[in-house]
């Protein structure tokens, strides 16, 4: 982790795809990941067939993980370790656990009538808040400490790419 302690001043620039091999920084690279997944819940709410909802759902999910997996590998251990928090890291990786209970009742299953949606509501409001807290709070102080943030998001946007992969 030696390496992730020495700040770049390199700036990300923005990309079509979250896991293209083109640097970004780790918080810009997540934040487009958030940016997917809300437009996805867009999606969900405009669709007006079950296999179109459950098209989007199984995206949403596989999402969602993914973006979970890669924070809690790789950009939680650095931002708790730089912060020394005891705080913040906690609090998301707990948000987590309830995201990814949501998903499990709703990846895979047959959109079936207004409970699937109300969960799919719920999952929606959850990753909000989460969103809201990582962005608004998390991700400033990252960037503040000397985190080298481009390296951190070399490091998950491969890791992406192996857990893409490995769906595939």
């Amino acid at each position: 982790m030696t390496t992730l302690l020495n700040k770049t001043t390199q700036s990300a620039t923005p990309s079509k795809s979250n896991i293209q091999s083109k640097s970004q920084d780790a918080t810009t690279l997540l934040r487009a990941d958030h940016k997917l997944v809300s437009g996805l819940f867009d999606d969900y709410e405009k669709a007006s067939t079950k296999a179109m909802k459950k098209k989007l759902v199984s995206e949403i999910c596989m999402e969602l993980s993914i973006h979970a997996q890669v924070e809690e590998e790789i950009f939680y251990p650095a931002v708790k370790h730089a912060l020394k928090d005891h705080e913040l890291v906690p609090e998301a990786t707990v948000e987590h656990e309830t995201l990814k209970s949501l998903i499990a009742q709703v990846d895979g299953v047959e959109p079936d009538g207004e409970m699937f949606d109300a969960k799919i509501k719920v999952l929606q409001e959850y990753v909000k808040h989460h969103v809201k807290e990582e962005q608004e709070e998390m991700f400033p102080k990252a960037k503040a400490t000397k985190l080298d943030m481009m390296e951190l998001g070399d490091m998950i946007a491969a890791r992406k790419r192996e857990l893409m992969a490995d769906r595939s």
